[in-house]
């Protein structure tokens, strides 16, 4: 992995980590496409650029981090320990579905379940406008929800975002609350990875580790302020069309024999 490579995969990170379109799936694709091999750096590499994410949610939310709001993080921990129970018993399990055939069939799928979502959200009043507004029996439902990343191309902002429509919450709660649930997910996920390929973190990896970091970091700062931003005014049907169609691509693509439709992450 060179020094474009590493800021490509930043920028995708950046991009994709708190959009309801898979990071996972992205980072999968592009890694192919490129043709970098799933290596002890590479796998480093990804590890490096999901902790800046959750520096990137810190610097925006900053102001959550008191003691005002410890009921808000006890409901953030209460929808984090399903995936984490689940991540910790059926890890090996779940890393076997990681390819390129599964994320496109995912991505459909999720788009489709985005647009019958807003479809009936048209109608819909949400309940809780603000995340300190949210009940723990909401949190308990989002937490739930949130089981459907571990398959790879679900996203784990989308199935979130979708169990808080689901329960009550406004577009932007639902978001924000997405956000906040990041940090236990990334950090657990991200500190396993790390003590597994630490030893990567050195010579001359540690340039494209540092650029892919900064980049990721830059990146997804920005994307999570223009999210909140969007949805001020518009929905998520343009996500679950753009799912559709990538995915649609996606399956082209390794029918045609351009992608490798069994390549890991």
């Amino acid at each position: 992995m060179d020094i474009i490579h590493a800021i490509i995969l930043g920028i995708i990170e950046g991009i994709t980590e708190f959009l309801p379109i898979s990071s996972t799936g992205h980072l999968i694709v592009a890694s192919d496409a490129m043709g970098l091999d799933q290596s002890k750096a590479t796998n480093s590499f990804h590890v490096i650029i999901q902790l800046s994410a959750i520096l990137a949610v810190i610097a925006n939310y900053k102001d959550k981090f008191s003691f005002k709001y410890f009921d808000l993080w006890v409901k953030v921990l209460i929808a984090f320990i399903p995936i984490a129970v689940i991540g910790l018993l059926f890890s090996s399990q779940i890393k076997t579905l990681f390819s390129v055939q599964v994320v496109a069939i995912m991505f459909i799928i999720g788009g489709i379940i985005f647009l019958i979502v807003e479809y009936y959200q048209k109608t819909a009043t949400p309940h809780t406008l603000e995340i300190e507004d949210i009940n723990y029996k909401q949190a308990a439902w989002i937490g739930l929800a949130q089981l459907f990343a571990v398959i790879p191309g679900t996203s784990r902002a989308g199935s979130t975002i979708v169990g808080a429509l689901l329960v009550g919450l406004s577009r932007k709660a639902s978001a924000e609350f997405s956000f906040l649930l990041a940090l236990p997910v990334l950090a657990s996920a991200s500190g396993l990875d790390l003590l597994q390929n630490y030893k990567e973190f050195t010579g001359e990896n540690l340039t494209t580790l540092i650029v892919g970091f900064v980049v990721s970091f830059i990146v997804a700062y920005f994307t999570m302020k223009l999210l909140i931003s969007f949805l001020e005014k518009f929905t998520f049907v343009g996500f679950g069309i753009y799912r559709i169609i990538f995915g649609v691509i996606l399956l082209y693509l390794i029918s045609t024999g351009v992608i490798n439709p069994s390549v890991h992450i």
